[in-house]
């Protein structure tokens, strides 16, 4: 454990001290998110943070080489290949930053970075489907490609709000590192040294020592070179994960062995999964695009229904909480408790969500946005 400390250390002081320096290039580059209708930031703000991510978790992932446990688990490609990825994937996202890109050509370096991965060996060879189930390698590739690009997605289509992209991912982190470590703790040998275990606990401390620089309001946004590559980190935790789950290894119950090796790692994402979707479906309906952007994601509803900026985000954090812990707790607690315990986070999430409004501070009015999602100004 002392050694995850250490990355999760490593990663946080980086990426803390690298975000100055980011912002100043980000500003003699004139890389600046600029003031939308849609947007909730009143004036333009440098962005770039991605790179000083990349560098957070570049330093862990050459902290963890030199320590005598955990070196061991570059014996193989894996951690080299999520690095390259996440390096081709930020910088992707960094030239969008200054230049625009279109969809198609982002789409097409996340492919690239998702296949330097999937290549590398982070990828599905199985599934814990009650046993360990093999599938013909092809499709495991692009079920990992696939999930991949999701992911990156999911977590691009929730940075809305400063500081909500990396909250949530942090707290999906956290979950993913509990996790993997307690299962990988019940082996025989016990063995907690992973490559699942690294990639959460570096992701964790990036994400960590970005907050303090991203918290509303943010000095610098992390833009795509951040969502992506957090995206793409968050992916390859998850992958990481589910496929070296043994389904006995999480519970003796047949159902239970079943169910949770898959339903985690899907819990533990769900908040951005279910934005990420309900997006595609909603534009489409409309006869647009999926990736045109809109207002209604589910902090433009936080804010719609009276949040505040700040508190929209903590709540949304809480959200992740829920179903993140809750979900890991069924592995870790035995079931009654973890359903108590569950139920209780999940009455506060919906008191928090649903009674606050009530009480805003006077003047503050709900924001409203037309289908189209420009902001409807009163």
């Amino acid at each position: 454990m002392r050694e995850y400390i250490l990355i999760v250390l490593v990663a946080l002081a980086t990426t803390y001290l690298a975000v100055p320096l980011m912002r100043a290039v980000a500003v003699r580059a004139g890389a600046y998110t600029p003031v939308r209708d849609r947007d909730v930031h009143q004036v333009p703000i440098p962005r770039l943070g991605g790179v000083a991510i990349l560098v957070g978790y570049a330093a862990a992932t050459l902290l963890a080489w030199r320590l005598p446990f955990i070196s061991q688990v570059f014996e193989t490609a894996e951690l080299v290949g999520v690095l390259a990825a996440g390096a081709v994937v930020c910088l992707v996202g960094a030239v969008d930053d200054l230049y625009e890109l279109d969809p198609a050509t982002k789409l097409g370096g996340q492919l690239v970075a998702a296949g330097v991965m999937a290549f590398s060996g982070v990828q599905f060879f199985s599934l814990p489907l009650g046993v360990m189930t093999v599938l013909p390698e092809p499709l495991l590739v692009l079920l990992t490609i696939f999930v991949v690009i999701l992911s990156i997605n999911a977590v691009n289509f929730i940075d809305g709000l400063d500081g909500l992209a990396a909250g949530i991912v942090a707290v999906a982190a956290g979950a993913f590192f509990v996790y993997s470590y307690l299962i990988s703790a019940s082996y025989n040998p016990p063995n907690v040294f992973s490559s699942a275990a690294f990639i959460s606990a570096a992701l964790l401390g990036c994400c960590l020592g970005f907050l303090p620089h991203n918290f509303y309001p943010a000095r610098l946004f992390m833009g795509d070179s951040g969502a992506l590559l957090l995206g793409l980190l968050l992916a390859a935790a998850t992958i990481s994960t589910t496929g070296a789950v043994n389904p006995t290894d999480v519970s003796s119950n047949k159902v239970a062995a079943t169910i949770l090796p898959l339903l985690v790692p899907i819990a533990i994402m769900l908040l951005p999964l279910l934005d990420v979707v309900w997006a595609v479906v909603r534009r489409t309906a409309r006869g647009q695009s999926p990736f045109h952007p809109d207002a209604g994601h589910l902090h433009h509803r936080m804010l719609q229904i009276g949040h505040g900026h700040r508190r929209a985000v903590l709540i949304l954090w809480w959200w992740a909480l829920v179903v993140a812990a809750g979900s890991v707790s069924f592995v870790v607690l035995p079931a009654p408790v973890a359903a108590i315990g569950v139920t209780v986070l999940l009455l506060v999430a919906i008191m928090l969500t649903l009674w606050l409004p009530r009480y805003s501070a006077p003047g503050h009015r709900p924001k409203t946005f037309d289908e189209s999602g420009q902001r409807v100004h009163s």
